[in-house]
């Protein structure tokens, strides 16, 4: 009988092994599905797939607005439905190719580029055009490459703002000195040939030219340093950007000269507009980053659906072999009479870091 009850006892305790295993096998299975149906907050798998892929590559973020232009850019694509994979190639040409490279072998629907060299992607863009990859050209234009979109501001008149800001403020038939970035930003020349023109209409001597390799902003203030004797000869200085700007007036103030030397720069970085309302730069060109990053997701996104690109901003312009398709944004002056309805008004910047240094200027 003992030994009977002991088998008895055994058979119990393996049936209900074997429904405990059951058991935690349906739960197993159960969750496996739970998880193959849920990626996080409730997206589907299907919906993940479904996704439109965008690549981006920027040149750096040495400089300031570029971060502002990517937490925009992703921020929009993400609402519309799409993923963003961001890439910085640090200023490094051949990096930047290998980044487009990968995207395309990752099968991305579009590749957004702010190019570091805009004579020296055509033949990766071809590549990618090749796979069928629609490629948007962000901020500067990439020669002989037939990109599917650029999308800028109006550089010329970039260029022509920063003019007429100096022969308004009495620099008419003076001398001024050109501190700008590198010719592989096609950028440069667009602005150089605004400003150039404003120059020549009002009899302004273009007395040196300079271009920093790779926007760097110390070969700007090491400019200054070592032309001195020029820099007292004439009555302005045109900075490519605000960075280099900062550098120029970092300085003109050590030699004692800022207060008397104009100084005008754009991206309306935060120092620049300090320095607007302190009195020792005389002007920024702000382009609206948040616009500009916005309509690029809006423009890459329905370029991958094969819709329209629409709009009075639409155009087209030439990238040395094609006509592509262009959206061109206006720029906007930013003077200390403006500055408060431009850029704290739009929220760029904070009333209260603008006006850091001079506190008793600062609005009500």
């Amino acid at each position: 009988m003992l030994v009977l009850h002991l088998r008895n006892t055994r058979k119990v305790r393996a049936l209900k092994t074997k429904r405990l295993l059951v058991i935690i096998l349906v739960l197993i299975l159960t969750l496996c599905s739970c998880q193959t149906q849920e990626t996080g907050e409730g997206e589907s798998v299907d919906d993940k797939v479904d996704k439109i892929q965008i690549g981006m590559s920027f040149d750096s973020f040495v400089i300031e607005r570029w971060q502002k232009d990517r937490d925009v850019f992703v921020s929009v694509a993400k609402d519309m439905g799409a993923e963003v994979n961001v890439q910085n190639a640090n200023g490094d040409l051949e990096e930047q190719k290998k980044q487009i490279e990968y995207f395309i072998d990752k099968g991305m629907d579009a590749i957004v580029i702010v190019c570091i060299d805009s004579d020296g992607l055509a033949d990766t863009v071809k590549k990618a055009r090749d796979a069928g990859i629609k490629v948007v050209a962000y901020d500067r234009l990439i020669h002989d490459a037939d990109v599917d979109l650029y999308i800028s501001f109006d550089n010329y008149e970039v260029g022509t703002m920063m003019g007429n800001t100096l022969v308004d403020n009495g620099l008419a038939q003076g001398r001024v000195i050109m501190l700008e970035g590198p010719l592989t930003d096609d950028n440069v020349n667009q602005i150089e040939e605004g400003f150039g023109k404003v120059m020549a209409d009002n009899q302004i001597e273009i007395v040196d030219t300079m271009h920093c390799d790779g926007w760097r902003a110390e070969l700007a203030g090491e400019y200054v340093y070592n032309n001195l004797d020029l820099i007292e000869s004439v009555n302005a200085i045109m900075c490519g950007n605000d960075n280099l700007a900062t550098r120029v007036v970092h300085a003109l103030s050590e030699n004692r000269m800022a207060d008397r030397i104009m100084v005008v720069g754009q991206d309306a970085d935060l120092e620049a507009c300090q320095r607007i309302v302190e009195g020792t730069q005389v002007m920024t060109v702000y382009k609206p980053v948040e616009k500009l990053a916005t309509r690029a997701a809006q423009c890459t996104i329905s370029l991958v659906k094969k819709e329209p690109i629409t709009g009075e901003d639409v155009t087209t312009i030439n990238d040395g072999k094609y006509d592509v398709p262009c959206v061109k944004l206006d720029p906007i002056a930013v003077t200390e009479q403006n500055m408060n309805e431009v850029i704290i008004g739009s929220g760029f910047h904070m009333k209260e870091d603008v006006y850091l240094n001079v506190p008793g200027k600062m609005p009500k």
